[in-house]
């Protein structure tokens, strides 16, 4: 069995998962990302702690992205939804960046076709700022509709 149909059968089984199970596949993702988080946390406090000999400024920042690192993965572990909080902070960043490239193609007016692509895409901004609110306040439906995705790539690779 080659590459792309083991990934497209273990795609099928982990969007099932997601879909069937949401809680606990969203928490299983928090989990996964506040262990990454902490360990890499400790691993760069540690980095930056050996290099202070020096006492660059290097080691400094280490220490405090270690640090920061260190708090999140704990937040991740044991409060945040990392899957809503991630995908939410995603859409917000997109959306904003959307409007912002909406409302500068509307004030350059430069022809119909722009105006009506920059009212558009004004749009879209608004509707992912709307999803972004969506994803942090209901983290099952982000879960299920990973699953979806997860099967559809699935099928996809064993198509392929």
């Amino acid at each position: 069995m080659g590459i792309n149909k083991t990934a497209g059968i273990l795609s099928i089984i982990l969007g099932l998962i997601f879909i069937l199970f949401p809680m606990f596949s969203s928490e299983i993702v928090s989990i996964i990302v506040g262990l990454s988080l902490l360990f890499f946390g400790i691993s760069a406090a540690f980095m930056g702690w050996n290099m202070r000999s020096s006492f660059d400024v290097m080691s400094i920042i280490a220490i405090i992205i270690g640090i920061i690192a260190i708090i999140f993965g704990f937040l991740f572990i044991f409060y945040i939804d990392a899957l809503s909080f991630l995908i939410g902070i995603q859409f917000y960043i997109v959306g904003f960046i959307m409007i912002v490239f909406g409302i500068t193609g509307l004030l350059s007016k430069m022809t119909r076709v722009s105006t009506f692509t920059s009212i558009l895409v004004l749009l879209m901004g608004i509707v992912l700022i709307a999803l972004a609110v969506f994803a942090l306040s209901e983290p099952i439906y982000i879960a299920i509709i990973i699953g979806i995705v997860l099967i559809i790539e699935g099928i996809g690779l064993l198509l392929d």
